[in-house]
């Protein structure tokens, strides 16, 4: 530890922070914010409700990326007064301090430059993560089931609150099918990397002869609509149907019909959500979803970016975009950045870090390509 070059680690990360500011464009946030404060301080400003949503919910995003840049500015320069004081004293402790410090910062800084990268339209909204079982039979349930539980363990390390709105299970194991909601800044540009097929390949725990399956299972990730957005769905579009909510195995978990599936007849998306005890607060929950799916398609049409907007299987991301394998050897492997990680259970625990960031360094090289 003594060893570290504190001095050109702390330029390094003060010019890394000066072009995060850049890109940032801080003046530019410094000016907007200001504008804005004066609009919250307006004695009318909620007699238009949707402007007001839109103008508050615009400047804590903004005063939320302010405060984190300044706060790692202030937190390299005391790193550099607490490094300067241990090597001129020759404090081991304090070193050991700083050299924590660092490593700390090192990796908030790297966050916060991904970020950076998530400056599409929808990227700063909450994300709603749909998840069906392909080909595969039973394995491919049970794999839709540990992505489910992936993303979710993902989710709750990140201190990221979830919402599941929907789970239909299959008869065997696994589900074919969930919807759950991910309620954090910047979860849908985050997640968006993760929309396309993914491939399971294993010893089937579910085959007598211990042969090797493989399976597949689709995820679309979709953002999830603010007061704002402009999306009108006529009743007569809408077909509704209730349901009693299924567990495991088929059993009934309420006695009532509290379910509620959604259809939209013209372009055949269907939602459903159960999580609810109430039919009425179901039906609220699934027009959530559909209101966000539908967006998500009048904005890809309008773009002719269909499949890159709704993650489609057999979108711009490819029909596959990450294997996992645990036999004959274990990894897991995203075909689009090559990255890798050679322990698939730490993976399906929620270890998605290093995925999540090289899909979306992989995105934005992708999109500086269409530009070109």
């Amino acid at each position: 530890m003594a060893g570290t070059d504190f001095d050109a680690e702390i330029k390094t990360l003060t010019a890394t922070m000066k072009t995060i500011g850049q890109v940032l464009d801080l003046d530019a946030m410094n000016i907007e914010i200001a504008e804005l404060e004066d609009q919250v301080g307006s004695p009318d400003l909620w007699d238009d409700q949707e402007n007001a949503q839109r103008v508050t919910g615009r400047l804590s995003q903004l005063n939320g990326e302010m405060e984190r840049w300044t706060s790692l500015t202030d937190r390299i320069e005391d790193l550099a007064v607490l490094a300067e004081m241990a090597e001129d004293e020759g404090d081991a402790d304090s070193l050991a301090d700083a050299q924590q410090e660092l490593d700390r910062i090192k990796k908030s800084v790297e966050s916060l430059e991904i970020r950076t990268l998530l400056n599409g339209e929808y990227d700063s909204r909450e994300a709603l993560v749909s998840i069906r079982s392909g080909a595969g039979g039973v394995d491919a349930a049970d794999f839709a089931q540990t992505l489910q539980r992936m993303y979710i363990r993902w989710a709750d390390q990140q201190g990221y609150p979830v919402e599941v709105f929907e789970t239909s299970y299959a008869e065997e194991a696994g589900i074919k099918s969930t919807t759950f909601a991910v309620k954090a800044p910047y979860a849908y540009g985050t997640l968006s990397v993760e929309a396309g097929t993914h491939r399971l390949v294993r010893i089937s725990p579910f085959d007598n002869q211990g042969r090797r399956q493989t399976s597949f299972a689709a995820v679309e990730v979709v953002p999830v609509l603010e007061q704002t957005d402009s999306i009108e769905i006529p009743d007569e579009e809408i077909r509704v149907d209730v349901y009693r909510s299924g567990g495991p195995g088929g059993q009934s978990v309420n006695t009532t019909d509290s379910a509620v599936r959604l259809t939209h007849i013209p372009t055949g998306t269907v939602v459903s959500c159960q999580n609810e005890k109430s039919q009425l607060q179901n039906k609220a929950s699934a027009m959530v979803v559909l209101k966000a799916k539908l967006l998500a398609l009048k904005k890809a049409e309008e773009k002719a970016h269909l499949d890159e907007m709704r993650g489609d299987v057999q979108a711009s991301w490819g029909d596959q975009m990450r294997n996992y394998v645990l036999n004959p050897y274990q990894i897991v492997k995203d075909l689009r950045t090559g990255f890798e990680s050679g322990n698939p259970q730490s993976v399906f625990d929620g270890d998605l870090e290093g995925f999540l960031e090289a899909g979306i360094r992989w995105r934005r090289g992708s999109d500086k390509a269409d530009e070109n």
